[in-house]
């Protein structure tokens, strides 16, 4: 056995431990739950491959009353982790879009990116934009049969808020497809600030400063060009986040983007408290917001078109 095997040569605590030999051990969001049919919201899910070569793949989920008569607003979920840990796999994330699917009755694609530092940052936007465009043509045939790709959401907390976001950006030059994307949804999102990050550095090492527009949303140039009419950020009372959510909220206001950006503030909570804890009265309360955030825009784009 090489002696080398298990020397440590970088670790963030709780997050992940990279050995001398390549290997990562990961210490978050190792726990997983098969998709099925899950017993207490009825919801259906399944796990697909969208590239095999990379690994890319997505869990959906189906809401029990969906019908091929008419079909549903799609929620497109991008999970957190630091870029480094977790997969939509997980039991939280499993949980939480159960829930959300069947409340909300939405169809749900919840994106399986490649994590970092295997896979370096920007990775995981590719992945994720490489995802997109699979959505946009509609081949599965529970997104052909039953997902309105005129009512699409982007949604993530942490990590995947700000992958929403780059999303939101990118297909505002590029073009989303076939997709209409009518909102954002941002969970505790995580951009950066003045501070030296270490973590980040580490897994992005092409990393542009503070006028990268990736993490530092809220000095882009851009940034009035985001992709989508309607905005919704959480942010938490004790979340080390707090402050990055509020001043991308308050620059999206200034930025003179033509959308409208609302942001809910949960007090004495901390970062992603709902999917640690989905059945305290709190995080019930976010998950309805987010519910309602996504029924009252679909109910307003059916109205404007009919």
């Amino acid at each position: 056995m090489d002696p080398n095997s298990n020397e440590i040569v970088r670790e963030f605590p709780n997050l992940f431990r990279l050995y001398k030999d390549g290997r990562v051990e990961r210490l978050l969001g190792i726990e997983t739950t098969p998709a099925g049919t899950d017993p207490l919201t009825g919801v259906q899910s399944k796990d697909i491959t969208i590239n095999s070569e990379t690994g890319l793949a997505a869990r959906l989920y189906l809401p029990p009353n969906a019908t091929t008569t008419q079909k549903l607003p799609l929620l497109v979920y991008i999970h957190g982790g630091a870029f480094c840990v977790c997969s939509p796999y997980n039991t939280g994330y499993h949980h939480h879009l159960n829930t959300v699917s069947a409340q909300a009755n939405i169809v749900v694609f919840s994106i399986h990116y490649r994590l970092a530092p295997e896979h370096p940052l920007p990775v995981a936007y590719d992945d994720t934009w490489e995802a997109i465009q699979w959505i946009s043509k509609a081949t599965d045939p529970w997104l052909a049969d039953h997902a309105d790709l005129n009512i699409v959401f982007f949604a993530g907390d942490s990590a995947g808020g700000n992958l929403s976001h780059n999303m939101a950006m990118r297909g505002a030059t590029e073009g989303f497809g076939s997709l209409k994307l009518q909102g954002i949804v941002l969970l505790h999102p995580f951009f950066g600030n003045e501070e030296k990050d270490e973590l980040l550095e580490f897994l992005y090492p092409s990393y542009g400063g503070l006028n990268d527009p990736k993490i530092h949303a809220a000095n882009d140039p851009n940034l009035s060009s985001l992709g989508c009419g309607k905005v919704l950020v959480f942010v938490a009372g004790k979340d080390f986040l707090r402050e990055r959510g509020r001043t991308y909220y308050d620059a999206l206001k200034k930025s003179g983007w033509s959308g409208a950006v609302e942001m809910v503030e949960t007090e004495g909570e901390g970062h992603v408290f709902h999917l640690f804890d989905p059945t305290k009265e709190k995080s019930v309360a976010l998950v309805q917001q987010f519910i309602s955030f996504i029924t009252q825009t679909a109910k307003d784009v059916n109205s404007a078109s009919s």
